[in-house]
């Protein structure tokens, strides 16, 4: 393998950096873009051999912040890496020129290296008023990075302001800030986050040494490896959300126990960046680690989408900013319980309609014909009303020479009795008229019952065949008293007395 002299393992062995030191530094990279661990011998190798390769550095409309974090990555940093090995030509925070000699200097890089230099982008670019808001040399930043990009093997959006336009495109701006992505030309790699990684720029730039082409990226621009999991996912405090342990308030026994923050405002769960498994300064902590709930600065518009950021949750409604998702799910819920309770009412009323013909007879037997009502009971294994027959009193009849009294009508309450008894066994009528007792309760008749003597007169009700025979056979009743009714049946209603 062939180590190129200005290449990046010789200035890094030249400031003191051990073999071991290089390694581990290569395994960092590995783990920083979601490889396998067998990928960092071939990334050591790749760093070793590579050229150097320029960098030019804008920056716009951002506080610097994410100039600091790439500048105070440790040990063995990505700043020895950009630094050694990239000709960072136009980052003034570490140029030593100035004025119209860092203009040059700037110049001479986009011309001696076309199509061979990254550019990386801080901070928002204005467009308001020409871009008038932000100028370099007197030139509007919007005009840099067009001509810049024009030449550049991609561009690197660092840092949320570069991504979207961040704070300065919020609410309220002025000066018609946007991202990278909708100024350069060609492709354009978003790195976003309020700072930004120096590991995922790190990670970026040995991905496109090792493999000769830029990573893979969402439809955002952010690559896959540092954007395309969730941070709740690979939380410190994860088990603590699943037990319900949640901080209430600042200070209070879950916060000193490092319980979750979800309550608190933290943006986790819907927030998609490798914070929790690289960290900063070294991995030795991140944001949540320290008692700070996730602020989602790597998804878009966070000013605006995430904020307040110390509140669950944002709103989603553009006409309802003060409208939480609790609120909206606790607004849910009683809908769907309304739903259910409606749906319950007319489910009850279509049963009621649809109840069968036996059940309403069951339910109202005074409205059917008599005897009926019975039947249906007696249908469905109930006890039958059986009701009391009246009493028939004795035929009237002459004493002395009178005209004998009609007859009563055949009774026929007590056939339709029988016959609606289910379990009674049939009763036989005799040859003469003993009438039969009708029973005082409501036990059905099993047998037939015996006719009362001459000392226990009681009416007589024979059936309708009795009557007639006893009507055949009957003789004039005598002159001074009548048969006793357990002897005779009654007469006819058109006999006459005789004289």
């Amino acid at each position: 393998m062939t180590r190129p002299d200005n290449g990046l393992y010789a200035a890094l062995i030249e400031r003191g950096m051990s073999r071991r030191a290089f390694l581990k530094f290569s395994a960092a990279i590995t783990a920083a873009l979601a490889l396998p661990a067998g990928y960092a011998p071939r990334i050591a190798a790749a760093v070793e051999a590579a050229p150097r390769l320029p960098l030019v550095w804008l920056r716009g409309q951002a506080c610097g912040g994410d100039s600091e974090a790439f500048l105070r990555a440790p040990n063995p940093t990505p700043t020895e890496l950009l630094l050694q090995f990239l000709a960072v030509d136009d980052l003034d925070a570490i140029t030593i020129a100035a004025g119209s000699a860092a203009e040059a200097a700037r110049a001479e890089t986009l011309s001696r290296y076309r199509d061979g230099y990254f550019l990386v982008v801080e901070g928002a670019i204005p467009t308001a008023d020409g871009g008038t808001a932000c100028t370099i040399a007197g030139r509007p930043l919007l005009d840099l990075v067009r001509e810049a990009s024009a030449g550049a093997l991609a561009t690197i959006a660092l840092g949320s302001c570069a991504f979207d336009g961040g704070i300065s495109a919020a609410a309220g701006g002025q000066t018609g800030a946007v991202g990278a992505g909708r100024i350069a030309s060609g492709r354009v790699i978003s790195l976003p986050g309020c700072p930004v990684n120096a590991a995922n720029l790190a990670a970026t730039i040995v991905h496109y040494l090792t493999f000769k082409e830029l990573p893979a990226t969402d439809g955002g621009g952010r690559p896959l490896f540092a954007y395309g999991a969730l941070v709740h996912n690979e939380c410190d405090r994860r088990a603590h959300f699943e037990f319900g342990e949640f901080v209430r308030e600042w200070g209070d026994e879950g916060a000193q126990k490092g319980w979750c923050l979800y309550r608190m405002g933290c943006k986790g769960p819907e927030t998609f960046a490798n914070c929790a498994s690289v960290g900063f300064d070294g991995g030795i902590s991140w944001p949540v680690k320290a008692g700070a709930g996730c602020i989602g600065c790597t998804m878009p518009g966070f000013w605006d989408s995430m904020s307040p950021f110390s509140r669950r949750l944002p709103s989603f409604v553009p006409f309802l900013p003060d409208v939480t998702v609790d609120q909206v799910g606790t607004a849910a819920v009683g809908a769907v319980g309304g739903v259910a309770a409606v749906h319950a009412v007319g489910s009850y009323i279509r049963a009621r309609r649809q109840r069968p013909a036996h059940a309403t007879m069951a339910a109202e037997p005074a409205s059917l014909p008599a005897g009926a009502a019975d039947v249906a009971i007696a249908a469905q294994g109930a006890e039958p009303a059986i009701e009391t027959t009246p009493e028939v009193t004795a035929p009237e009849v002459t004493t002395s020479g009178g005209p004998a009294a009609a007859a009563p009508p055949p009774v026929e309450h007590a056939a339709e009795l029988v016959a609606t008894t289910a379990t009674a066994e049939p009763v036989a009528t005799p040859a003469t008229a003993e009438p039969v007792a009708t029973p005082a309760t409501a036990e059905p008749l099993a047998e037939p019952i015996a006719a009362p003597t001459a000392s226990e007169p009681s009416a007589p009700e024979p059936t309708a065949e009795a009557s007639t025979a006893a009507n055949a056979s009957a003789g004039p009743a005598p002159s001074e008293a009548g048969p006793a009714p357990s002897e005779a049946g009654p007469e006819p209603p058109d006999a006459e007395a005789p004289g």
